[in-house]
């Protein structure tokens, strides 16, 4: 039997699991075998509900049918130790992109393709996440703020440094505000004030 597995790292934005679901289908999986995550490549197997439900209802000579070897994880060791788990189960893994189908390649080339498959899963991984750093330096060096918005007004802020400059405690700016002391001692913090 043919059981699908898709994964995409977030529902946002421009990822959809349409395209693998179509293809999962058309490569024989039933609608009712065909599980999938929203979830990113680098979580942890145990952390993917769907996929623990795909992998237990798997059987021996069933096939496990995934667009890309890198639905299954970007780590190269975890997706070989994965993939070997499945093939002592007797488990046949077909990726959709014609690189992978155990049922018909040797196991050497089998072992050579997921360690080089997950490798470069590793490096575009890396490769994502520098440029998303590098990024972010660019926008941070445009003024772009990242973090939480600002929880309180500009008018807020001023009564606190006020309260504080006459001599008010933390514990009763913030009482007197409606502010946490955490939050009194941010204010001050951002505007030099003790």
């Amino acid at each position: 039997m043919n059981i699908g597995y898709w994964r995409i790292s977030t529902s946002e934005g421009k990822q959809n699991n349409e395209r693998q679901i179509i293809s999962l289908k058309e490569a024989g999986c039933d609608e009712r075998f065909i599980f999938g995550d929203e979830i990113t490549g680098t979580s942890n197997y145990g952390d993917r509900p769907e996929l623990s439900k795909c992998l237990t209802m798997l059987r021996e000579g069933d096939t496990l049918v995934i667009h890309e070897l890198d639905r299954l994880g970007r780590s190269m060791v975890e997706m070989l130790v994965e993939v070997n788990k499945l093939l002592e189960r007797g488990i046949n893994i077909k990726t959709l992109d014609g690189r992978l189908d155990t049922a018909t390649m040797p196991e050497e080339i089998v072992k050579l393709i997921v360690g080089v498959m997950g490798y470069a899963g590793e490096m575009e991984l890396k490769g994502i996440r520098k440029r998303c750093s590098e990024g972010r330096a660019v926008a941070m060096n445009k003024g772009v703020k990242f973090g939480r918005k600002r929880q309180y007004t500009q008018g807020q802020e001023a009564q606190v440094i006020d309260m504080r400059t006459q001599g008010n405690g933390y514990g009763s700016i913030a009482n007197a505000m409606g502010l946490n002391v955490s939050k009194v001692r941010r204010i001050l913090a951002n505007n030099g004030v003790k």
